[in-house]
C-alpha cells in the first residue's frame, strides 16, 4: 500500500499494547504521524503492571516508517484528554484519523451480577474504562476532525454486532461493555455524516496480545505451541492483522460505505487482500459460531 497516509494525523488511544499497538504501527507502516496514548511509560506503570510502555510502541512506529508520538494521557480524566487534543491542534493543525481502543481488563468470568463486584463491574476496570473513556475521548477529538471532510473514527471493541446480540459473552459487565463499544459506533456514524466523516466499529478476533501470549506461556515466534492445550487457539491472530484492517480503511477513499456498520479484520481482509504476519488471513467471526460454539474439533480449514 506505500505511503499513501503520509501527512495524516493519527490518535490512537489506548496505544500501549494489544492491538492499539498493531494499530499504531501499522498505521505507521503506511506512512501517518500517530499520537500514541496510554498510561504506562518507561518510568511509570498503570495498576495493569505490565511492562509495555508507549514510547516502545512509538519507537516501533518509526520502525515501521512512520512517525509516532508518544503521550501519556489518563482517559478518563477529561483535562488531560483536552489538553492532548490541544497539542495535537497547534502541532499538527488536523486530526484525520481517531481510534478509541482503550479497555479495562479486570474481569470476573462466569460470576452473575449480583455475584461481581461493583467496584470492579462499574468503576475500575469494565465500564468506566472500556467505555466512558471512548465518550470523553470523542467528545474532545472530534471537533478537530470534522473540521475537514474524510475523517474516520474506529472503535475496537470484542465480537461483531451480530454475535454479541445473539451470545452472553461470560460477564454481565464485559457483555454490555462490548455491546457499548459497538453502539456507540452506530450512533457516532449518524452524528459525523453531516460532516463527511465515517464511524465503524471494529473487532479483531482471538488476539495474541502480549497478555495472552503470556497466559498461554508461549510467545509471538512460538504461539502454535499453545494449540496442544487450546485447540482453538489455531484461529488466533497477531495484533498486525487488525492493524492492517485499520489501516486499509484509512487509505480507501470509499470508506464512507461502512458508515455505522460492525466489522472484523476478517471480514475486511477477504474485503481488502491484506494478509497477517504468516501470510494467512484468519477469519475468526465465522470460525467461532460455526466451529467453536458448534462444539466441532478444532480445524481452521477454510477459515484461515
Amino acid at each position: 500500500m506505500g505511503t499513501s497516509l503520509a501527512g495524516r494525523v493519527a490518535l490512537v488511544a489506548g496505544a500501549t499494547r494489544g492491538a492499539g499497538r498493531g494499530i499504531a504501527v501499522q498505521l505507521g507502516a503506511v506512512g501517518a504521524t500517530v499520537y500514541a496514548t496510554g498510561r504506562t511509560t518507561t518510568t511509570q506503570r498503570s495498576e495493569m503492571n505490565r511492562p509495555e510502555a508507549i514510547e516502545e510502541t512509538a519507537a516501533l512506529l518509526d520502525e515501521a516508517g512512520g512517525h509516532g508520538i508518544p503521550a501519556r494521557v489518563d482517559h478518563l480524566l477529561p483535562s488531560e484528554v483536552s489538553a492532548l487534543v490541544t497539542r495535537i491542534r497547534r502541532d499538527q493543525d488536523h486530526l484525520h484519523v481517531l481510534v478509541n481502543d482503550i479497555w479495562g481488563a479486570e474481569i470476573e468470568w462466569d460470576r452473575s451480577v449480583w455475584e461481581s463486584s461493583l467496584e470492579t463491574g462499574l468503576h475500575t476496570h469494565t465500564l468506566r474504562l472500556a467505555v466512558d473513556t471512548h465518550a470523553i475521548t470523542s467528545h474532545y477529538a472530534l471537533p478537530l476532525l470534522i473540521e475537514q471532510p474524510g475523517g474516520l473514527v474506529v472503535e475496537v471493541t470484542d465480537g461483531t454486532d451480530e454475535y454479541n446480540a445473539a451470545h452472553y459473552r461470560v460477564s454481565f459487565f464485559y457483555d454490555l461493555a462490548k455491546a457499548s463499544v459497538n453502539r456507540m459506533a452506530f450512533a457516532l456514524a449518524h452524528e459525523l455524516k453531516p460532516h463527511g466523516a465515517t464511524a465503524v466499529s471494529l473487532t479483531p478476533g482471538w488476539l495474541r496480545s502480549e497478555a495472552m501470549l503470556d497466559a498461554h506461556g508461549v510467545t509471538e515466534a512460538n504461539w502454535r505451541d499453545a494449540i496442544a492445550h487450546a485447540p482453538h487457539f489455531a484461529i488466533s491472530e497477531s495484533p498486525a492483522f487488525v492493524g492492517r484492517a485499520v489501516a486499509a480503511l484509512a487509505q480507501d477513499p470509499g470508506v464512507a460505505r461502512w458508515n455505522g456498520q460492525s466489522l472484523s479484520s476478517g471480514q475486511l481482509a477477504r474485503v481488502y487482500g491484506f494478509t497477517d504476519l504468516d501470510g494467512s488471513r484468519p477469519d475468526a467471526w465465522r470460525y467461532v459460531p460455526e466451529v467453536q460454539d458448534a462444539g466441532r474439533p478444532a480445524d481452521v480449514t477454510g477459515y484461515r
